[in-house]
């Protein structure tokens, strides 16, 4: 599996996308499929806070930005770290906008994983 980044998806055709409060998979008209999502490993939280826009406006059409910001925020109630992830997708049928939202004590991770399996990759997993 070759390493890609979220600007790999820039020119492709989503078909399909899915989401959960966890995850986020987008499906390509190449074969292509892409996957946000957080490996968990203890004491943090990472989730989908919030969505705006409507993921049918970009299906169809290729996307033309792919973009992530991380920024920090103040520590909680608990003295835990806070982190927020956005995401910016954007097509000529419209745009969505993904807001994560991840905390934890500091001693793990608080990214959104992102993994792109091309078509070669998928077709050698199938066999």
């Amino acid at each position: 599996m070759s390493s890609y980044s979220i600007e790999d998806m820039i020119g492709k055709t989503p078909v399909k996308i899915s989401e959960t409060n966890e995850t986020i998979d987008f499906y390509f008209s190449d074969g292509s499929h892409a996957t946000f999502y957080h490996e968990q490993e203890c004491c943090e939280c990472v989730l989908i806070e919030d969505v705006n826009g409507d993921w049918s406006d970009l299906i169809g059409n290729p996307l033309l930005v792919a973009d992530e910001r991380v920024g920090k925020g103040e520590p909680n109630d608990w003295g835990d770290n806070v982190t927020w992830t956005f995401y910016t997708f954007r097509g000529i049928g419209g745009s969505v906008d993904v807001r994560w939202h991840s905390s934890s004590n500091g001693c793990y991770s608080e990214s959104v994983d992102f993994i792109m399996r091309d078509v070669e990759w998928l077709s050698q997993a199938n066999n």
